[in-house]
């Protein structure tokens, strides 16, 4: 089973923000920030029913409903890093990164509008 996640130091964060917002994103700061936000996410949407992916970083299960155990989960939400850092830190809203194809989501309860931004 995969550790859990967890929030990173909050000086880390500002500064792996920092430098992926100044240059090319370095992989780990792009792993550092995927999984802090996906931890908050956690902490602030807990539940089973949606499973929240961000290859090749993390993955977490979120938001309450439908528990999930095995299998492909009731709804699925897929991005890469870069698009999960803007939506975490309210760089891109929920609506312009699902109508810009950069956010695959499908089943109930995919929406995360609600729970973004995770920052703040």
């Amino acid at each position: 089973m995969p550790a859990r996640l967890r929030p990173a130091d909050p000086a880390e964060v500002a500064a792996a923000l920092d430098r992926v917002r100044s240059a090319e994103p370095d992989r780990a700061d792009l792993r550092l920030l995927t999984k802090h936000f996906l931890a908050v996410l956690e902490a602030r949407a807990p539940g089973r029913s949606v499973e929240v992916r961000v290859p090749p970083y993390a993955a977490v299960q979120v938001i309450p409903g439908v528990r999930h155990t095995r299998g492909t989960p009731p709804a699925v939400v897929e991005m890469d890093a870069a698009t999960w850092i803007d939506l975490a830190t309210g760089a891109l809203s929920w609506q312009d990164a699902e109508s810009s194809g950069r956010v695959r989501a499908s089943g109930e309860r995919a929406d995360l509008a609600p729970y973004l931004p995770v920052t703040g």
